[in-house]
């Protein structure tokens, strides 16, 4: 065998197995960095979320925890309430737009659940439920669409 046959042969051994695996390990460290991405928005909604329990629990006079709407409000307390619910829909845009889409993987899909199961729980609220038509204004159509039929069918409940 000549060197030339040698490099021929090295050259085939290297597209052959060298090039797919390059290829392969190309892709796999984008979707690992992907994933990453992915995880990060996640903590930083989730970090949003917690903030916003925590203006929640600031003004437990609200009682924004029970399902039933908070009777005999003052004004000041109604405005507190549709401040905070208007700070909680704007979340939950947000997680929406960057982290819901229909063809998401397993793992996307298991931390979407999250977001989409806060949102239910909000719309068993009956005073986040009322608020809703004024708290879509201007807010993203397919995010407002979403979080409709969420709010129907927990009201169909």
């Amino acid at each position: 065998m000549s060197t030339l046959d040698l490099w021929q042969l090295m050259a085939n051994v290297v597209t052959v197995f060298g090039l797919p695996l390059a290829i392969y390990t190309y892709v796999s460290g984008q979707r690992k960095e992907r994933d990453n991405e992915d995880e990060e928005v996640y903590q930083i909604l989730s970090d949003a979320y917690i903030d916003f329990m925590k203006l929640a629990l600031e003004h437990c006079d609200l009682k924004l925890r029970t399902r039933s709407a908070t009777p005999d409000l003052n004004e000041d307390q109604r405005e507190k309430m549709q401040i905070l619910f208007e700070i909680l829909i704007s979340l939950f845009e947000r997680a929406y737009l960057t982290a819901y889409n229909e063809n998401m993987t397993p793992e996307q899909r298991r931390r979407w659940h999250s977001w989409d199961d806060f949102m239910r729980e909000w719309c068993r609220r009956e005073d986040f439920h009322n608020s809703l038509p004024v708290l879509l204004q201007g807010e993203d159509m397919d995010f407002a669409a979403y979080i409709r039929r969420i709010d129907e069918e927990e009201r169909a409940k």
